[in-house]
């Protein structure tokens, strides 16, 4: 195994028994699951019911934390399946109860009328820093334990073009671009790349939210948390490659972000769409 999650060890699920499967978390040494991963999980559960259909969009919840040290066990309701639609309810379970439930639709593919958004304009994936190089230089600074967590090597790589400082944050526009990859070469399978697709696209998205307020997730008395998040797949495309999430925070509201962000590959076709409400709350700490 490689030094960083390896996504396709992490979305082969355990086939327990019919509509029912396992899936594990590698990395124990977070507090939390980390969102995209259950996301990404719950996706391929629910294709394993599937047959010759593609996934054209999934929204779900995240209900609880989930437990990196326990196994996940992931559900499938078969709600439908009509002649170019079906549709799967995916329960994510740990200790017994609900952490997260996915609803998912996938259409038999066919033709039909097409237009598209044009990307915006962003500088070239490799003229911008990997965001990995902020992460070093804050991790010298930081005690072995908490650097160890920052130098910790990503499945996906991140090159965001007006990043936010973790160490001296500031006021900036909600919206932000981030350039991103699978680290690990993938193959043409649809189902596989649309999970490493749902697995990113929970990353960066929420930070979104917080640049007009100034606040980075060391904040001390911040607290943040996915609620909902929702994905339409519009075409099929290799995550191997560079893609652009776009994205922008139109609402911030009773402790609640939300955000929107569009993935486009980097000749400009448009993959997805993705949105999400998160919970963004802020306590000053006790003096």
């Amino acid at each position: 195994m490689s030094t960083h999650e390896n996504l396709k060890e992490l979305l082969n699920l355990e086939a327990i028994e019919v509509n029912l499967f396992r899936g594990f978390t590698h990395d124990q040494r977070q507090k939390r699951i980390f969102g995209g991963q259950v996301i990404a999980q719950a996706l391929m559960a629910a294709y394993r019911t599937v047959e010759d259909r593609v996934c054209h969009s999934l929204h779900c919840y995240f209900i609880r934390p989930g437990d990196p040290n326990v196994p996940i066990l992931f559900q499938v309701e078969r709600a439908r399946d009509g002649k170019s639609f079906a549709t799967r309810r995916v329960a994510a379970i740990q200790h017994g109860e609900q952490i997260f439930n996915l609803a998912a639709s996938f259409q038999t593919p066919e033709d039909g009328f097409e237009h598209q958004l044009t990307m915006p304009e962003a500088p070239a994936p490799l003229s911008v820093t990997d965001d990995f190089e902020e992460r070093k230089r804050l991790a010298a600074n930081l005690p072995p334990r908490a650097a160890a967590g920052f130098l910790r090597p990503m499945a996906i790589q991140m090159r965001s073009v007006d990043p936010q400082s973790l160490s001296h944050p500031k006021i900036l526009p909600g919206r932000q671009q981030v350039w991103m990859k699978s680290t690990d070469p993938v193959d043409d399978d649809v189902a596989f790349n649309q999970a490493v697709l749902a697995y990113a696209s929970d990353m960066s998205l929420l930070g979104t939210s917080m640049r007009p307020h100034g606040i980075v997730w060391t904040t001390p008395g911040f607290q943040s948390a996915s609620l909902d998040h929702a994905i339409w797949f519009h075409r099929h495309s290799r995550f191997d490659g560079w893609h652009l999430y776009d994205q922008d925070s139109p609402n911030a509201h009773g402790a609640r972000g939300f955000i929107r962000g569009e993935i486009y590959s980097e000749d400009g076709t448009l993959i997805a769409s993705v949105a999400q409400e998160g919970l963004i709350r802020y306590r000053a700490p006790e003096m």
